[in-house]
């Protein structure tokens, strides 16, 4: 499976984090915290490159709590902070300012020494479409600025932000990959919501997503279809999902189309429960 989505204006929102780069002295970097590597941009780590980052693991209620705090500790190995949040509720967004401060605590104190008064901290905030930017935004702001919704790539141009006399924040629209090297992301993005349905084949991604409950969570696959085991053959479960589900054609055959997105439905609805698709023993840093 190759994805390609890279409209126009997010080569142009490229463009525009290079330059506005030096502008800021800080980069918060929002990630899905069910898919943190999938979900992380190569192309920004290129484009940031030496900037201090606070990575931001959103939308922590969707995903596993035990591989989120595991997740947290890898890249607190790796030298990088990270906090779980939640922007749809707010839980967590106190913390990124304070975060933010001890990230650039020495910058500062040199800044002090020389006899300059700090100013707010400068921050870009980068994320891929539909990870939660703009509510992100809307919360630290504590007013509605940003425009939301859940079409990936809605967000649109650049804008300054103050958030209190801590800091401000300049919002750059979600930058995608031009490309999918490796399918397995393609399918951890399409389960969360991160890439435009039309670009899938529905039958692919459930495929995958019935492969990986299969592995990591198999009791809550047999709780949500009412199992009694599990078929070794992903084709006969997936056949079996689509008579239990009732989703028959003409004849009383499977309709696999059906079946698919009954299962994807069921992946994004939460019906597995709270569920982490990047384990971190797999997706080194």
């Amino acid at each position: 499976m190759t994805i390609q989505w890279f409209p126009g204006h997010m080569a142009k929102a490229r463009r525009e984090v290079t330059e506005k780069l030096k502008l800021v002295d800080i980069i918060f970097e929002l990630v899905d915290a069910r898919i943190p590597e999938s979900s992380s941009n190569p192309m920004l780590q290129e484009i940031i490159q030496q900037k201090p980052r606070l990575i931001l693991l959103n939308k922590a209620d969707m995903a596993d709590r035990e591989l989120t705090k595991k997740w947290t500790a890898h890249y607190a190995e790796q030298g990088q902070t990270a906090l779980a949040i939640n922007s749809q509720a707010g839980i967590g967004i106190k913390e990124i300012v304070k975060a933010a401060e001890k990230i650039l605590h020495e910058k500062r104190e040199r800044q002090k020494a020389k006899g300059l008064r700090p100013r707010a901290i400068r921050a870009m905030i980068i994320g891929i479409p539909n990870v939660g930017k703009s509510t992100l935004i809307n919360r630290l702001a504590k007013r509605n600025i940003a425009k939301t919704g859940n079409t990936p790539g809605v967000t649109r141009a650049q804008q300054w932000i103050k958030v209190g006399k801590e800091l401000e924040l300049l919002d750059t629209p979600g930058i995608l990959w031009p490309k999918f090297e490796d399918p397995e992301t393609g399918y951890k993005l399409a389960l969360t919501g991160a890439i435009k349905d039309t670009l899938l084949n529905m039958q692919d991604i459930a495929v995958f997503g019935l492969n990986f409950l299969q592995t990591n969570y198999p009791d809550r696959l047999m709780e949500r279809y009412a199992l009694a085991e599990i078929p070794s053959e992903i084709s006969s479960l997936f056949d079996k999902i689509g008579e239990l589900r009732g989703c028959l054609a003409a004849g009383g055959e499977i309709d696999y189309d059906k079946t698919a997105e009954t299962i994807v439905r069921d992946l994004r609805m939460q019906y597995f429960g709270a569920i982490t698709f990047d384990l971190p023993d797999q997706n080194p840093i």
